[in-house]
């Protein structure tokens, strides 16, 4: 059978970077073929090729058979070739069917009139064949970031590609999410749609895939069957050294139980309701729970990037008043939000401004000025110390990886020497690699003493990290397990435990 796509030799340049280096693809018609490798690897690069957000410096693309110019996004599109990318690419003041069908929205009689009513219809029917509840009138501003990610699998759907790129498409959704996506996934390979699918999740691949292509360094390394290829053979190849060791004695509980931060009472209306639990120094608190149980919202609270209507917050067993990010920080509270790009960075400045900007103040002499050499001292080190993947610190950091983005969060944090971190999705969207090189750091930090409150919507991850387990549902507390006693099992037994079975 003649491939769907086959890129050959591909080759990509960035300033300071070469991203890949004479690299080669091939899809078939109806089959799902995982695109794998550590964030770095290219992946993504290869996929904005393909789809004509980059122009490639190199090689061919065959589309069908013929040589294929994909000169924009827009010429991609009209090839039949879709993609939802890993950040969000929706307008937030836009309703659902505006962002589904901008530049393609049917009109009225008079040339100059939108028909919304159609627009609306097409949508309504869009959100059916994934069993989505969602209001097509619906701004997207209002929406979780995991409705967010299925309105951009409606949008891709709606251009009936016949190549479908999903860049980490289940990082944000639930379990019962997922399980809609890959139906759909099932319905469009039997229809011969070829899929691409990138995703660092391991599990998924070996259930959905028929292929597999690793890459590494931005070069092309092998493509293998899925079915009869061990997980750890193709992790092999992604990485190419010794891993931080993937299990490990679960957690004890610490000794020491000095309280640095309690919550008692938190309430807001809608969010939370009597939200109250303590953090002591040197240990990992995960908070669990099904998406839109609280846990991000209570974040939120705690770090002052959200009022509250009532409850009390002390910090070293003093109250602190905590009305906005910057109460917070002066608290010494760090917060790592899942939307790193919105809320973690300045991604059209350098590595080295990133990593001073929550210190500002520790930078700047009498006079007003900043210090460089020891802006540029700081920057090194943890560069080094997070082995952040990046030309020189002068490299903007829109053109770094994920990983590497999420590291200078946290380096950014450590250059403030916050004694509380809280820490939102650590590893969305990051490979095994980096996710492993994150465990390990913040295992360190743990043992020198910061205090760390981690949400993950992975529970083997949320098992391996915590000290104790926190677990949420519908915006209350619905309790608390220790490392030694938490299970799988457990924690979706609290996560599921909706008021009305509670009591």
């Amino acid at each position: 059978m003649e491939p769907l796509v086959v890129m050959e030799d591909i080759v990509k340049q960035f300033p300071g970077v070469l991203a890949l280096d004479r690299c080669r693809f091939e899809l078939r018609r109806g089959e799902v073929h995982a695109l794998v490798g550590e964030n770095g690897a290219g992946k993504s690069t290869m996929m904005k090729i393909l789809t004509g957000v980059y122009a490639k410096d190199g090689g061919r693309i065959l589309y069908k058979g013929s040589e294929a110019d994909i000169p924009d996004t827009r010429a991609a599109q009209g090839l039949g070739i879709g993609i939802i990318h890993q950040e969000l690419h929706l307008m937030p003041d836009l309703t659902i069917a505006q962002n589904i069908f901008i530049g393609r929205e049917p009109r009225r009689k008079l040339p100059l009139l939108l028909d919304d009513r159609a627009i609306n219809a097409k949508t309504e029917a869009l959100l059916r064949q994934l069993n989505l509840r969602l209001d097509p009138e619906e701004k997207v501003s209002d929406l979780t970031v995991a409705k967010q990610q299925m309105v951009e699998i409606a949008k891709a759907l709606s251009f009936e590609s016949e190549v479908l790129i999903m860049d980490e498409p289940t990082a944000a959704l639930t379990a019962s999410e997922i399980e809609e996506l890959f139906r759909v996934i099932g319905e469009l390979k039997s229809r011969g749609v070829g899929i691409v699918y990138i995703s660092h999740r391991m599990d998924e691949l070996k259930r959905i895939t028929d292929r597999i292509t690793v890459m590494r360094d931005g070069c092309y390394v092998n493509t293998v069957p899925t079915e009869g290829t061990a997980v750890d053979d193709i992790i092999a190849m992604m990485v190419g050294r010794q891993l931080y060791a993937e299990s490990k004695p679960k957690p004890a509980a610490r000794t020491n139980q000095e309280t640095v931060l309690e919550v008692r009472g938190l309430n807001r209306k809608g969010a939370l309701r009597d939200v109250s639990f303590h953090l002591n120094r040197g240990e990992i608190v995960g908070f669990a729970g099904l998406m839109g149980a609280g846990r991000t919202e209570t974040a939120r609270a705690v770090f002052g990037a959200d009022p509250i209507d009532s409850g009390d917050i002390l910090i070293h067993g003093e109250p602190a008043r905590i009305k906005g990010p910057d109460d917070a920080v002066r608290h010494g509270i760090g917060y790592l939000s899942e939307d790193r790009k919105q809320f973690g960075l300045l991604v059209e400045m350098d590595v080295k401004t990133n990593l001073s900007i929550a210190s500002y103040d520790g930078f700047r002499s009498r006079l007003g000025w900043m210090r460089q050499t020891r802006m540029e001292q700081n920057a090194r080190k943890h560069v080094e110390g997070l082995r952040i993947k990046t030309p020189s610190i002068d490299q903007l950091v829109k053109y770094l990886s994920g990983g590497n983005q999420q590291k200078i969060i946290i380096g950014k944090w450590l250059t403030r020497d916050c004694d509380i971190l809280i820490i939102d999705e650590p590893t969305r969207g990051i490979d095994v690699g980096a996710k492993a090189e994150i465990y390990k750091l913040l295992d360190e930090l743990a043992q020198q003493g910061k205090t760390i409150m981690m949400i993950s919507s992975e529970l083997p991850e949320i098992l391996r990290m915590s000290h104790r387990v926190i677990v949420m549902c519908e915006g209350r507390i619905t309790g608390e397990l220790s490392g030694e006693e938490a299970t799988q099992e457990g924690i979706m037994k609290l996560a599921t435990m909706r008021e009305e079975a509670a009591g």
